[in-house]
């Protein structure tokens, strides 16, 4: 089998099964949009937002979302007892990576596009300003975040406290993603937008993407071979 053409077939073969069940598509949107509900009440004060909360907000959605989904990532196959299968398949490594890197980017991908708009909408936040720069920042970030959690949860899928130890792992390393994400966001939804700015923070996450991709296809192989 190529390359991609594994890529596409992982990643489709858990597209497809989340289609059929949606068990988690529901519970990472219905926890998204409670996230940003909730805190909808205490940054929102007489129909106004406070400076800067809505990218704040936007961002750690995606990022409490986004674990939840992460945390799903390799359970499907340890619960089936089908993960040595597809290890023991004759593909390379990093393309089992890339594929359910793949599954797990459009999976965040579809949550924000119903949260960014209910975020704008609940915090007067201008998301078609810059739509172009603004889609660039989520789904460079977006990228980055589900590249170091599917590697952080195909290292903890044989741990007992795997869901305790994801986020422990996950947020260190993800701090300076999301800290560019909301200065990049806020940026565009100032009262005075500085798009310059939100360029200069799109680049720095492209160059995290870069080093952080690359580092888990190298790390991935060696890690699922113990």
């Amino acid at each position: 089998m190529g390359f991609f053409h594994t890529v596409w077939t992982i990643a489709r073969k858990d597209l497809v099964i989340e289609s059929r069940s949606r068990e988690l598509a529901y519970t990472t949107l219905f926890f998204a949009v409670s996230v940003v509900l909730v805190f909808s009440f205490s940054f929102v004060v007489e129909g106004v937002a406070l400076t800067d909360a809505a990218a704040g907000i936007l961002w750690v959605s995606i990022a409490f979302a986004g674990t939840l989904a992460l945390g799903r990532t390799f359970e499907r196959e340890r619960q089936s007892d089908t993960l040595k299968a597809v290890l023991l398949s004759p593909v390379e490594r990093p393309a089992i990576y890339i594929g359910k890197l793949v599954g797990v980017l459009l999976l965040m991908l579809v949550v924000e596009a119903v949260i960014t708009p209910v975020v704008g909408l609940l915090f007067q936040a201008p998301i078609d300003r810059a739509p172009l720069l603004l889609v660039g920042l989520l789904v460079t970030g977006t990228l980055g975040f589900a590249a170091v959690g599917t590697l952080f949860a195909a290292m903890l899928i044989r741990a007992q406290s795997r869901d305790v130890l994801l986020p422990v792992l996950l947020y260190p390393i993800t701090i300076p993603l999301v800290i560019a994400g909301v200065r990049g966001t806020a940026a565009i939804f100032a009262a005075e937008p500085n798009l310059a700015v939100a360029q200069a923070w799109l680049a720095m996450l492209v160059f995290f993407d870069a080093v952080f991709l690359t580092l888990a296809l190298w790390v991935f192989g060696p890690v699922m071979g113990e």
